[in-house]
C-alpha cells in the first residue's frame, strides 16, 4: 500500500539509512533547505551533511547562506565551497595576512582575506551528480542537472545540463517552449495531492497533461 508523502520524516525509504530529507537534519540557520530535497551518502552518515559537505562556511563572519529548493536530488560527496575558502585576488600577495591579524596588524578585517562572492542558491528539482563541487556565489536554476564531479564556478540556467572542469553547458533538457511552461507551472509548489494526481504527466514528460 502506498504511503502518503511526508516531508517531515528523516528517511524517505524504509530501511534505507543512506538517504535523508535534508531539511530535517540541518541545524545551521544559514543552511536553508526546502521540502523533499534529499541527499544520499554511501560513505558517511548523510545526517552529517552540513559538517562534511558544506565547507569553509563561517556565517558568523560572512553571513553567507546555502539555499536549496524543493525536490532536489543531491548525490554522494557533493561539496559546497564557501567564500572563506578564497584568497583575495586584489592583493599583491595570495597569502591571507588578514587571517593572521594577531601577528601582522590587529586593525585588519578578517574578511579582507577573501573575495566575498555571496550565497550559493540552488533552485527546485535540481539534480547534482556524484562528487560535484559548487563554488561560492553560484546560482543554479530550476530543473538543472550538474554532472558527476563537475566544478561549478558560474551560474547555471534553468533546465540546463552542465559538466566538466570548469562546468560548461552540454545542452538544454527540453525545448525553450517547454522550459518556459515548466517555469510558469512550478509543479514543485503544488500540494502533495495535486503532484500525486499529475505524477504520470511529470514522469512521462507530457507538458500538455501537466497544464
Amino acid at each position: 500500500m502506498r504511503q502518503e508523502p511526508n516531508p517531515k520524516k528523516i528517511y524517505p525509504r524504509t530501511n534505507d539509512f543512506s538517504t535523508v530529507y535534508l531539511k530535517n537534519v540541518i541545524t545551521n540557520s544559514n543552511i536553508i533547505v526546502d521540502d523533499f530535497t534529499m541527499y544520499n551518502d554511501f560513505n558517511n552518515d548523510p545526517k552529517d551533511f552540513e559538517k562534511k559537505n558544506v565547507l569553509y562556511h563561517y556565517p558568523f563572519v560572512n553571513k553567507d547562506k546555502l539555499i536549496i529548493g524543493k525536490f532536489c536530488s543531491i548525490a554522494c560527496g557533493t561539496k559546497f565551497i564557501f567564500n572563506s575558502a578564497n584568497h583575495t585576488l586584489k592583493s599583491f600577495s595570495s597569502y591571507p595576512f588578514p587571517i593572521f591579524y594577531e601577528e601582522w596588524d590587529s586593525t585588519i578585517n578578517v574578511c579582507e582575506a577573501w573575495d566575498n562572492k555571496g550565497d550559493i542558491i540552488i533552485g527546485n528539482d535540481v539534480w547534482i551528480g556524484f562528487e560535484a563541487v559548487i563554488m561560492s556565489g553560484v546560482h543554479i536554476g530550476d530543473g538543472a542537472i550538474i554532472g558527476t564531479r563537475a566544478l561549478v564556478t558560474k551560474d547555471v540556467p534553468p533546465y540546463a545540463i552542465v559538466g566538466g572542469i570548469p562546468a560548461k553547458i552540454i545542452r538544454k533538457r527540453f525545448e525553450d517552449s517547454v522550459i518556459e511552461n515548466l517555469l510558469k507551472i512550478q509543479w514543485w509548489n503544488w500540494s502533495t495531492e495535486k503532484i500525486s494526481e499529475k505524477l504520470t504527466a511529470i514522469k512521462s514528460g507530457d507538458i500538455a497533461a501537466l497544464k
